[in-house]
């Protein structure tokens, strides 16, 4: 279809007899912005490699905007930003971001790019094997912005950025999604996906282990407590029912995990008058991450 922009099917690559990606497939269509999640070698990388067509698939076939990621036409329209940051050694700044808009035939505006990324005047003056490791992220996403490009595809972005740089750097991810920009996004900080991304691939060991909306995957699978502080002891013979799925004291509270919050905090209030501060707290991504990754290796 016309609004697909990534189409991956039953995607595999082998390195020497290794496996680093296992019948993945997804598709990711116009506008939308989506958070490839999973640990240090999961697989993001090379999944995103195949995406980009930097890697054949041993099997399996992937298709951007309709062609294989090695035309032309998908090129002009997509803008990268890897991990690795390589440099034209010799330039100044200005001069590697001008050649880089030289190759696109409908390229952003240089102090468009500017803007967007935070380089400084004087950043523009250096030479480019000069600039600090921040300066480079900066430069590197420029590239990545030089054509306009319609799909934006970014492997562990923030990876080195301090939490200012970071916090700037997802502001215009953010600006760039309002503009109807397709983003793809690689990352193990599970705050991250939760933040941005509206739709999350959770990879695990090369597989895909979940594919869902953001908001989905929290309100199913993140664990949900019921947490208050107590005048006395717990008795905890009084929580022996089926909403208690489990209690935890930590921090002078009383925390019960629960599937139904509602009941359970009724229940308190009529049956532990000594009970005061009562909260619901909902489990953060890193609980979603434990329970999908725990959920795969039970199949």
């Amino acid at each position: 279809m016309e609004d697909t922009i990534v189409y991956a099917h039953k995607l595999s690559k082998t390195f020497k007899q290794k496996e680093a990606v296992r019948n993945v497939s997804f598709s990711i269509a116009k506008g939308e912005v989506v958070a490839m999640l999973g640990p240090n070698g999961a697989g993001k990388t090379t999944t995103l490699s195949l995406v980009l067509g930097l890697l054949k698939p041993t099997k399996g076939k992937v298709q951007v905007f309709q062609q294989p990621p090695q035309s032309m036409h998908v090129r002009e329209r997509i803008g990268v930003m890897l991990q690795e940051v390589r440099m034209m050694d010799g330039l100044k700044t200005k001069e590697m971001l001008q050649l880089f808009r030289s190759y696109y035939p409908n390229p952003l505006a240089l102090s468009e790019m500017i803007a967007l990324t935070g380089l400084a005047d004087a950043d523009l003056t250096k030479k480019v094997e000069k600039l600090s490791g921040g300066q480079r992220r900066r430069v590197n996403f420029a590239v990545c912005l030089a054509g306009d490009p319609d799909f934006i595809v970014l492997d562990e972005p923030t990876a080195g950025m301090d939490t200012t740089s970071r916090a700037k750097f997802w502001k215009t991810i953010h600006h760039l999604a309002e503009r109807g920009k397709t983003i793809l996004f690689s990352t193990h900080y599970l705050q991250e996906a939760d933040d941005t991304a509206k739709r999350i691939i959770l990879l695990h060991q090369g597989q895909k282990i979940a594919d869902r909306a953001t908001e989905e995957i929290k309100h199913q699978l993140s664990r949900q407590y019921v947490s208050f502080r107590l005048n006395g002891k717990l008795n905890r013979a009084k929580l022996d029912m089926p909403d208690v799925l489990a209690i935890e004291e930590r921090e002078e509270r009383i925390y019960l995990e629960t599937k139904n919050t509602d009941a359970l905090i009724s229940y308190i209030m009529q049956h532990f008058s000594n009970a005061y501060d009562l909260r619901i707290d909902k489990g953060s991504m890193d609980d979603v991450f434990e329970t999908l990754v725990q959920g795969s290796r039970e199949k």
